[in-house]
């Protein structure tokens, strides 16, 4: 994935987590608001980590001729 499309996947992410956090913290659950919170920041960090799966070329073997 190309480094604009994640970073803005990330921003979208976070700020998708901070409204559900504060909408769970205004209805008095705080816990659920820290764990969603917390989830975010690890999605997006783990995304900035890990790269993705795929093939390069010369993992695959030979195509057999049938």
């Amino acid at each position: 994935m190309p480094n604009d499309v994640k970073a803005i996947v990330s921003v979208v992410t976070l700020l998708a987590a901070l409204a559900f956090a504060y909408w769970e913290a205004t209805i008095a659950r705080t816990v659920p608001a820290w764990f969603v919170i917390g989830f975010a920041i690890f999605a997006v960090v783990a995304m900035w980590i890990f790269p993705e799966a795929g093939v390069k070329k010369g993992d695959m073997p030979p195509k057999k001729p049938r």
